[in-house]
């Protein structure tokens, strides 16, 4: 596939992408409200690597390739902000964090937030992800007996939350705030969802219950995090989390440091984005997991071979070679970021077809990552695609589950450690299987969940045999 270059034609003859039939008013809107993971994947099988939907009267195109996806998030980047209809409703909820700001002033933060975000800082941070899944290996042990089943999506929520509380705050925000926090989230993800897929999304100005509902939680929220961050201003002591660090922060230039609005701003974002799409990855590989289990026989050996029974640590990490394999493929089958949409400023070319400025240009890594001419037996599992040796094979943007480009998620490196040694302490304690009569399905909205939740049993595994090399 050739994106926009010397060689490609210029906007103004290129054509116009291929598509679906569209119905009138609606264009292709129903369709994709019904079944959009299914619906995208048949229509990037029909017509090609860029595909033109309608969204009511707005045109939005559809990029399938690699080449396309490192056009649009890395190569003209400038040409793609982040002013579409899917980040306007994530900038109600979050603010201008960095997720959802743009231009000098996204430039600045990412520059005053990154030294938090390095791998030495970071590292500090382990101790405190195995202890938190210690803590749900205990609770979940204690329901080993036969048939006790509990939905294991639901427990990734809360230690994801008492992780991301514990990184930024230094402690545990306490039992009832953190549950009181994760229900607030949850209701006011589902309000951003449901605003998502209407046709023509009420003003939230309008007294609606729903609209009352999300302005209590988001005021509670509020409240807590400006709460914690008073806090923090009055006290003189010292402290090594990551609201320490984005306090402590300075621009380089102006030597000013993030106003409270901003700070909020940054820790709403990192308490949303860090503990959903992490809890959700979790989930994901849980079943993957118990659906294969000669790849998690193969996990086992080689916890028993790293671990010889203690817990993991940073230092361990290197040597977790399969492990880390598993998530890569979860994430590439269940990417928890599935789908990011971008606004073009100026007229473009991408695969030969027109981007016209002022429409919306999607990415996804479900479709890319599924692709049956990049990846071989697309849909099945096989964490080995993730030797070193095929990785470097790969064009960079046939795999983004964090997005790519200096847009890149910030958190990436914080979320694959504590995905990483999240999955070592628990494997190496229990073996969690789904249990029957508790279907689930992909629920694709903001970020890709398991709906209702993923039912499992606990048990305790037979001691695995440490083999010499297995696993890497």
């Amino acid at each position: 596939m050739s994106t926009a270059s010397a060689h490609a034609p210029a906007a103004s003859v290129a054509p116009p992408p291929p598509g679906p039939r569209t119905e009138p008013l609606l264009g292709n809107m129903r369709a994709l409200r019904r079944a959009p993971l299914d619906y995208f994947l048949a229509q990037v099988r029909e017509h090609g690597d860029v595909v033109r939907f309608w969204l009511g009267p707005k045109p939005v195109t559809l990029v399938a390739h690699p080449d396309g996806v490192r056009h649009v998030l890395q190569d003209n980047v400038r040409n793609y902000n982040k002013q579409t209809r899917g980040f306007a409703v994530v900038r109600e909820l979050l603010g201008q964090g960095l997720l959802t700001s743009e231009g000098d002033f996204w430039l600045r933060q990412r520059r005053l937030a990154q030294p938090a975000f390095h791998r030495q800082r970071l590292a500090s941070f382990a101790s405190t992800m195995v202890e938190a899944a210690e803590e749900l290996a205990t609770r979940l042990d204690a329901r080993c007996a036969p048939g006790a089943a509990f939905d294991v999506a639901e427990e990734f929520n809360h230690l994801t939350l008492s992780v991301t509380s514990r990184t930024l705050f230094g402690s545990d925000i306490g039992a009832s705030v953190s549950r009181d926090i994760g229900e607030a989230l949850a209701r006011v993800q589902a309000f951003a969802n449901a605003r998502l897929t209407q046709l023509l999304p009420l003003p939230r100005a309008l007294p609606l219950p729903s609209h009352l509902r999300m302005r209590r939680d988001l005021d509670m929220l509020d409240r807590v995090v400006r709460e914690l961050i008073e806090r923090r201003r009055a006290d003189t002591g010292t402290h090594h989390d990551l609201l320490a660090m984005l306090m402590e922060a300075r621009d380089e230039d102006t030597q000013e440091r993030m106003s409270d609005t901003q700070l909020r701003d940054e820790v709403m974002t990192l308490m949303v984005a860090g503990h959903e799409t992490t809890a959700s990855a979790l989930s994901w590989t849980m079943v993957l997991l118990s659906r294969h289990p000669d790849v998690r026989r193969r996990l086992e050996t080689e916890l028993a071979q790293v671990l010889q029974g203690r817990s993991p640590t940073v230092e361990d990490l290197p040597k977790l070679a399969l492990t880390r394999r598993i998530i890569d493929e979860s994430m590439r089958l269940f990417p928890p970021a599935w789908i990011s949409s971008r606004a073009a400023l100026q007229d473009d070319v991408i695969g030969g077809y027109h981007i016209p400025a002022g429409s919306f240009v999607l990415v996804s890594p479900w479709v890319t990552h599924r692709h049956p001419r990049l990846w071989e037996n697309p849909e099945g599992f096989d964490p080995d695609r993730f030797l070193p040796e095929l990785e470097r094979e790969r064009s960079r943007f046939t795999y983004f589950p964090f997005g790519g480009g200096p847009r890149q998620c910030i958190g990436n490196q914080f979320s694959l450690m504590e995905m990483v040694l999240v999955l070592a302490t628990l494997v190496s304690r229990l073996r969690l299987d789904l249990a029957p009569g508790h279907p689930f399905v992909p629920a694709p909205a903001i970020t890709l969940r398991p709906r209702p939740g993923v039912w499992m049993t606990a048990s305790r595994p037979r001691a695995a045999t440490p083999a010499s090399g297995t696993g890497q």
